[in-house]
């Protein structure tokens, strides 16, 4: 059975930091691109960041670059998120996810999701 575990969320002032983790199980997860994907209240899902296979080749929507960075150990069949400087507009259930498809995970067409963490930001 195909699992992605999310873990690492909570409640934390602006401009802390929070690392989630994503921990997968039931396919092979260093043939995936894995991504994180965000969705606030009321608002669309957005796409954050994502990781290639071997971890050399990473991409960052705008509002998070220079802040978050994405990495993998695919030893440990698990995913990472760390997050620095958080501000406010960065509160959203915070969803890993993985693709065979660079392209298509990035566009949000992954293969497999987890259920989310919820990340608050309080000002």
């Amino acid at each position: 059975q195909v699992q992605l575990v999310e873990s690492g969320g909570g409640l934390v002032q602006a401009g802390g930091s929070l690392r989630l983790s994503c921990a997968a199980s039931g396919f092979t997860f260093s043939s995936a691109r894995t991504g994180w994907f965000r969705q606030a209240p009321g608002k669309e899902r957005e796409f954050v960041a994502i990781i290639d296979r071997t971890g050399s080749i990473k991409d960052y929507a705008d509002s998070v670059k220079g802040r978050f960075t994405i990495s993998r150990d695919n030893a440990k069949n698990t995913a990472f998120l760390q997050m620095n400087s958080l501000k406010p507009e960065d509160t959203a259930v915070y969803y890993c996810a993985a693709g065979f498809s660079w392209s298509g995970l990035r566009n949000g067409d992954y293969n497999y999701r987890g259920q989310g963490t919820q990340v608050t930001v309080s000002s």
